[in-house]
């Protein structure tokens, strides 16, 4: 039973961990397409202000 119940909390950790690491790569994911659609509008902004000077 003992060595049963330690399996059990074995799967347990590892699919916690699987799931903390899938929220992470998400986030990441999330994070850098946020940066990017920034800097396009920053490079948008800068090539207006360009064409305004």
């Amino acid at each position: 039973m003992i060595r049963a119940s330690k399996l059990t909390a074995e799967e347990q950790l590892a699919a916690a961990q699987e799931k903390a690491e899938k929220a992470h790569e998400e986030s990441e994911k999330a994070r850098k397409e946020r940066s990017a659609h920034v800097a396009k509008l920053r490079a948008l902004r800068l090539a207006k202000e360009n064409a305004d000077s």
